[in-house]
């Protein structure tokens, strides 16, 4: 019974790193390259999405619970995991390892994140708009601290979306799976660019 419920509890696990988390990731780092294009156009962008209807419901059971269950498991998983050699490569338990220490990495920039911008608007010391993330990145300490964040969250994200189709069945075959590691590595530096781009522009304004 407890090995069954390990494997649903990790199934999960794999599922909510990509829908929703996934999702929300590609739509925050969207939303927020619009900054790319000026300030009013960020402010408009962040308005939007903040004027939704049951914002916060859909923020609390949509986004906060399905972090806070991926992390909590993600770092069980971190210490409880071992590299398997005999069933992937030398390059694969590169990337179990790497995705173990994304995922920490990740899960205290995400914490961090919250509290300067949710929190802190939450509380009625900062309003959301583009000078919040401008003043935060001003920084050299917080902007790199931001890169290697969003860094360390697309690559957990595009090579935990390696493991989601392969756990789940969709990529089997050796040469499947080659080609999904192609496609993630675009998805990794896609996202990545969006989201360094944006830093760039907070902080530099070009």
């Amino acid at each position: 019974m407890a090995e069954h419920r390990e494997f649903f509890y990790r199934r999960l696990h794999s599922l909510l790193g990509v829908i929703p988390i996934g999702i929300f990731l590609i739509q925050h780092l969207v939303v927020n390259h619009f900054a790319v294009y000026g300030e009013e156009s960020f402010n408009q962008a962040a308005a939007f999405m903040h004027d939704l209807p049951f914002r916060i419901v859909l923020e609390i059971v949509v986004i906060y619970l399905p972090i806070l269950f991926h992390a909590i498991l993600g770092v069980y998983i971190v210490f409880v995991g071992k590299n398997n050699t005999t069933r992937y490569g030398y390059f694969r338990n590169w990337m179990y390892f790497l995705q173990r220490i994304t995922g920490i990495i990740t899960f205290v920039f995400i914490a961090w994140h919250l509290w300067e911008t949710r929190v802190q608007i939450g509380l009625g010391n900062e309003e959301l708009d583009y000078s919040l993330m401008e003043g935060i990145l001003t920084s050299p300490i917080m902007f790199w601290f931001y890169i290697i964040g969003v860094v360390s969250t697309t690559f957990h994200f595009a090579n935990g979306l390696w493991s989601f189709l392969v756990t789940w069945g969709v990529t089997q075959s050796p040469r499947s799976q080659k080609v999904l590691t192609y496609v993630t590595l675009i998805v990794f530096l896609a996202l990545s660019y969006i989201g360094v781009r944006t830093l760039i522009q907070f902080a530099y304004g070009v």
